[in-house]
Formats: C-alpha cells, sequence, structure tokens
C-alpha cells in the first residue's frame, strides 16, 4: 500500500493544474493561429474568440479566489494581461482590429511560463 504525504499530492495537483493550464492555451494559440489564417470573421474566427475568452475569463475568476497561492502582484498583473486580451478579442469580433498574432504572442508568453 502507498502513502503519500499531503505535501507530495498537493504537489502533484499542482502539477496537473499546470498541465490543463497550458492544454488550455496551447488550444487557444492553435485556434487562433487558425482565424488569423483563415478568411476573415468567418466560423473559424468566432470559434477562436469563444474559446479564448472562456479560457481567459475562468482564469480571472481563478486569480480573483482568496486561496489561489500566487503572490498578489502576479495575480494583478496577468488579470491585467487577461483583460487586454478580452478587449482585443472583443474588437476583432467588432471588426476593429485583426490583431491575432498579438493575442497569440502574448497568451504563448504566458503558456511558456507555466513550465
Amino acid at each position: 500500500m502507498y502513502q503519500f504525504s499531503y505535501a507530495e499530492v498537493m504537489e502533484d495537483d499542482v502539477a496537473d493544474a499546470k498541465s490543463r493550464e497550458r492544454q488550455a492555451l496551447e488550444r487557444s494559440i492553435d485556434l487562433m493561429k487558425a482565424a488569423r489564417d483563415a478568411p476573415p470573421h468567418g466560423r473559424q474566427t468566432i470559434e477562436a474568440l469563444f474559446y479564448t475568452r472562456r479560457v481567459w475569463i475562468r482564469f480571472i475568476e481563478d486569480l480573483r479566489q482568496p486561496e489561489n497561492e500566487l503572490n498578489v502582484e502576479l495575480r494583478a498583473n496577468l488579470i491585467s494581461i487577461a483583460l487586454w486580451i478580452l478587449k482585443e478579442c472583443e474588437r476583432i469580433r467588432r471588426r476593429q482590429s485583426d490583431n491575432f498574432q498579438g493575442i497569440i504572442d502574448v497568451t504563448t508568453i504566458i503558456r511558456d511560463g507555466l513550465k
């Protein structure tokens, strides 16, 4: 029978959470790249914007939780980034921008920071 310490279990949970976050960001990046390369404002754009908004809204919700163990400054910075991405998504949706690459670049930086 295996016995794990609480710290080991919590470490695994954090690693699993980071892995899921990386996967969600990777999917967002892939969808945004497909939308960037597709005809403007088609199905790929709608799918990319919808998914990316859901991911970043969920991150904001998580970052606002008192149980979140990231330091306050980092949480605030990540929320600011998330809000920028949400605004860019809205600008694309309204056909005021085509800044897919900006969203891709920022999301890639955040994804890579989750290692």
